[in-house]
């Protein structure tokens, strides 16, 4: 019947009240519901005022959040079809519907599960940023073995002078801290044993509540398997990061180097923390926003014209950070610490120095910095790019905000770089600079995340009410 008098409308050309039979015929059901889901469309900023919202109420509303209030963004009369639903039945089956959700049972488990997600995102950015400080303050190296529980630190006097005579024996301790005093090794001790409980807390908050919500049902065979594999690679983290310390334990094949951890297990290691955070932080956004805000159809080609230039970005960040993890790793942040040139020449006359030449990019104190500054500078200028291409792209307000805040952050972000190396690498500025780095790849996953391609049902939805308003 339904059918017929929509036929009947069209024929008689009348589309306003075609619209107007539409969102009063049309159930709402909650965005992400688990029942017979008739999904409305994310809010769009309407009429002419759009552009002079601040940008945490345009992201606000761009991802739907009920708190907004209306005046925000308001809809117009020209902006009607972001009311009418996506569908015209409340019979419509989630597997018909071309959107597979990650959560079942409504939108209650869907909220509750994206903040766990969000929760432990948190977390892992917290293990990366204690790992840097760690690091810089040489304290990766006070626990001489590995237990996988962790165990108990010290509660005595004389376990205290055990482990302190284990790490007298460490060839950190005969060649950089000989002399130090047991309430210096309490200090580094502590550091590390932080770290190690931190990341043993993350398996614990990870794995209780994915097994509570596997038992209520809440989890689909695609998240249950994608959570799965998380937890597996956040499970060898541990045994990369004994790994990694166990070298640092290796007597240095020159008595002129001092004892530090490989730098290619060090790039490994915090290699494979970024891929945890890159794939927790990516599940709880496709958790809470199962479809990329749209609005129009003209925004949606727009958003894909901004992705393919978004994801090599997006790598170049990435690559950006992990060559930190060589500077880090072979200590090449105090081989020059002037900029813009290197020294007193633009490029180092040492930079191939080492045999056979792949080393160089790798264990080259002066290429390695060399590798890094030319690697951030492409990045800050490649966002740049992007942000001046997108002005001219018909996309949403808030991804032009969204853009804008990452290129902020890419340039605050070179900045704090500049400023550490030209101050000698304090902890406090190498820690946020570390973060930064973390902040800034946050970003660019979000904004990726933020232009995927909608589902078939939201792009055939969005095709019926331009024809219809044609």
């Amino acid at each position: 019947m339904t059918g017929g008098r929509l036929g009947s409308l069209i024929r008689r050309g009348k589309a306003s009240t075609l619209i107007s039979q539409l969102k009063n015929s049309s159930p709402r059901v909650p965005y992400g519901g688990s029942s017979s889901p008739a999904l409305p469309p994310p809010p769009r900023f309407g009429g002419s005022g759009s552009h002079r919202e601040g940008f945490l109420a345009r992201f606000a509303s761009f991802y739907g959040f009920k708190s907004m209030p209306k005046s925000l963004y308001g809809q117009s009369s020209r902006n009607m079809s972001t009311s009418i639903p996506l569908a015209s039945s409340s019979k419509m089956d989630l597997s018909n519907s071309g959107l597979r959700l990650l959560v079942t049972k409504g939108p209650h488990a869907q909220k509750v599960v994206g903040i766990w997600l969000f929760g432990c995102a948190a977390w892992v950015f917290s293990l990366v940023v204690l790992g840097g400080v760690t690091r810089l303050t040489r304290s990766g190296l006070s626990m001489t073995d590995w237990k996988f529980t962790g165990g108990l630190p010290p509660l005595s006097e004389d376990q205290w002078l055990l482990e302190f005579e284990k790490y007298q024996q460490s060839p950190e301790y005969k060649r950089v801290n000989k002399g130090m005093t047991l309430e210096d090794f309490k200090f580094i001790y502590w550091m590390e044993y932080a770290h190690r409980m931190w990341g043993r807390g993350l398996g614990m908050v990870f794995a209780f509540p994915f097994m509570y919500f596997l038992a209520k049902g809440f989890i689909t065979r695609q998240l249950g398997l994608r959570l799965s594999a998380l937890f597996a690679i956040g499970g060898a983290q541990g045994l990369v990061g004994w790994w990694m310390v166990k070298s640092g334990l290796e007597e240095p094949p020159s008595e002129y180097v001092q004892p530090r951890v490989s730098p290619y297990r060090l790039a490994t290691h915090l290699t494979s923390a970024f891929v945890i955070y890159c794939g927790i932080l990516w599940t709880a956004l496709s958790v809470v926003m199962p479809e990329p805000p749209s609005g129009t159809l003209e925004w949606i080609r727009g958003a894909a014209r901004v992705q393919k230039w978004a994801v090599p970005v997006s790598l170049l960040v990435g690559m950006t950070a992990i060559s930190g993890a060589f500077v880090a790793g072979n200590d090449a942040g105090h081989a020059y610490n002037t900029f813009p040139k290197m020294g007193d020449s633009w490029i180092p006359e040492d930079i191939f120095d080492m045999d056979p030449l792949i080393r160089n990019f790798f264990e080259n104190t002066s290429m390695v910095q060399l590798n890094h500054r030319i690697l951030a500078t492409a990045t800050l200028a490649s966002i740049g790019g992007l942000w001046f291409a997108a002005r001219k792209v018909n996309i949403h307000p808030a991804v032009q905000s969204l853009i804008g805040s990452t290129l902020g952050m890419a340039a605050l972000q070179v900045t704090v770089g500049i400023t550490t190396l030209l101050t000698y690498v304090p902890v406090s500025l190498a820690s946020a600079h570390q973060a930064g780095a973390l902040t800034l790849l946050t970003l660019m996953i979000i904004l990726t995340h933020t232009l995927r391609r909608p589902s078939p049902a939201l792009l055939k939805s969005l095709t019926s009410i331009r024809k219809m308003k044609s």
